[in-house]
């Protein structure tokens, strides 16, 4: 006879709350989710699949305020986040026009090498997608084994990718910008005008642009330094005007 025992095969589902179920009916499926289960009376319960992982939801409980997006979340641990990114976007544009990077829902930006990126859905829930070598710890402030711009690099990069907060982001290129720029290398000099760039047109300021990128485009920098400028950015195209792609070829035709 064989006696029962504990089998490590177990699954686990988050279980999200919904404020409104046609608004998350809506987004996910725009992302290609799969519905498995719809239900809306006499309570709330929708269930998405996804490639091998599942969302489900219930009715969220009186008084949850999406826009404070504190609802809830869950990590989704992946081999590599580029892939989901790219589908995701790629729903996002067909169904609205673009990837939807303010408001709710939206999602982060990704940039190459990054090992994760967010998903805010419409009751501001947080779906992490996170790369499942991610290192295990995190040293807000900058790496010590960093000095100077490299350091407010590092930093701003935790702050960006792991806290999604743009503006401390901006704050900490910005002042390091100005107290280690001039003793900086080129390279890191470019590594934070470009993020600075970024961070202003995220962030509604696109007046700074101008000043940032005149800056960038004095840098003597080699082809291999201008590809890695341009591959440290969600967006190479808003460099474009400051550090062109070298691809390009004016009158080629």
């Amino acid at each position: 006879m064989t006696e029962n025992h504990v089998q490590p095969n177990e699954t686990t589902v988050p279980l999200l709350h919904c404020v409104s179920a046609e608004e998350t009916l809506a987004f996910w499926r725009a992302l290609d989710f799969e519905v498995t289960y719809e239900q809306t009376k006499p309570y709330v319960y929708l269930a998405f699949r996804w490639s091998g992982f599942e969302l489900h939801y219930g009715g969220a409980p009186s008084g949850v305020d999406p826009s404070a997006e504190n609802t809830g979340g869950c990590l989704v641990m992946v081999d590599e986040v580029a892939p989901y990114h790219a589908a995701f976007s790629e729903g996002m544009r067909r169904t609205y026009g673009k990837v939807l990077a303010k408001g709710r829902p939206r999602m982060t930006r990704y940039r190459a090498g990054a090992s994760r990126f967010s998903v805010v859905d419409p009751s501001g829930n947080t779906i992490i997608f996170i790369r499942r070598d991610e290192p295990a710890e995190l040293e807000y402030g900058g790496s010590k084994r960093l000095q100077g711009l490299a350091r407010v690099l590092d930093n701003a990069r935790i702050l960006r990718e792991f806290k999604t907060d743009d503006l401390a982001a901006f704050r900490a290129l910005n002042s390091g910008l100005r107290r280690h720029g001039e003793a900086a290398p080129a390279i890191e000099q470019a590594l934070a005008l470009a993020g600075l760039i970024e961070l202003s047109l995220a962030l509604g300021k696109p007046e700074l642009v101008p000043d940032w990128g005149g800056r960038l485009a004095t840098l003597p920098l080699t082809a291999p330094e201008r590809a890695q400028v341009r591959q440290a950015v969600a967006d190479p195209a808003a460099l474009g005007p400051w550090l062109p792609d070298p691809d390009w070829r004016s009158g080629a035709g």
